[in-house]
């Protein structure tokens, strides 16, 4: 990390930064600046299009904070923003086998078959572009306001998706069940390969809500 930021200038390393499971996520000072840096192993034009996301919503007055409200702006900004290169909606995934870090192919069958039927469910709401984690670990509160850290799996899918676990979302019932169920079947799907043990246990979580699943049970499964 110390040997990328140098390509900044005398920048000075803080303190690492919870979140960041898949990524280095670090504190540093730039000419008296506070600032996030984050090293990455996504290809470049995955990072240019998070870049200039960062950009678009900045612009607009947007500080990326983990609030509902402020998310809904966020979808709002990025209707029909294009996809992340490389990346792929759960929509996208129904047919698709391979966006981002999600390979369902190295998935057994019949956990590709529950991640599909719940994102199947999310069908008729809005898409648009999706933080991916606005959980605790990567928001922060300073005196100018609120922040999301963290856009590394940022890309453009159903928004319910964001609202899933964030108090105040006001989604009606139906469709926060149905936001949760996919959320999690994303998590499965998306940790699989790097995230095996977390992945597991979401997929269980899935596996114990749909009605009329009979098999081994997830640890019977291997990859």
């Amino acid at each position: 990390m110390e040997r990328v930021l140098e390509a900044w200038g005398p920048v000075r390393r803080v303190r690492s930064l919870g979140g960041g499971n898949r990524n280095e996520v670090v504190e540093v000072e730039l000419a008296g600046r506070r600032l996030v840096a984050r090293r990455s192993r996504r290809p470049a034009a995955s990072l240019d299009w998070e870049i200039s996301l960062l950009e678009h919503l900045a612009r607009s007055g947007v500080r990326v904070p983990a609030v509902a409200a402020t998310l809904r702006r966020v979808h709002e900004l990025t209707r029909g923003w294009p996809q992340r290169p490389g990346s792929a909606s759960t929509r996208a995934l129904l047919t698709d086998d391979r966006g981002g870090d999600v390979n369902l192919s190295v998935m057994p069958v019949e956990a590709v078959a529950a991640c599909r039927q719940a994102w199947a469910a999310l069908a008729g709401t809005p898409e648009a572009v999706v933080h991916g984690d606005p959980g605790p670990a990567n928001i922060r509160i300073t005196d100018e306001g609120i922040g999301l850290l963290d856009w590394d799996e940022a890309r453009v899918d159903a928004t319910d998706l964001d609202l899933a676990e964030l108090p105040g979302a006001d989604l009606p019932a139906d469709r926060l069940a149905v936001a949760r169920t996919a959320a999690t079947a994303w998590e499965a799907a998306n940790g699989w390969t790097v995230e095996p043990s977390y992945a597991r246990r979401q997929l269980a979580m899935l596996l114990a809500g749909r009605d009329g699943f009979s098999s081994g049970g997830p640890g019977s499964m291997s990859p």
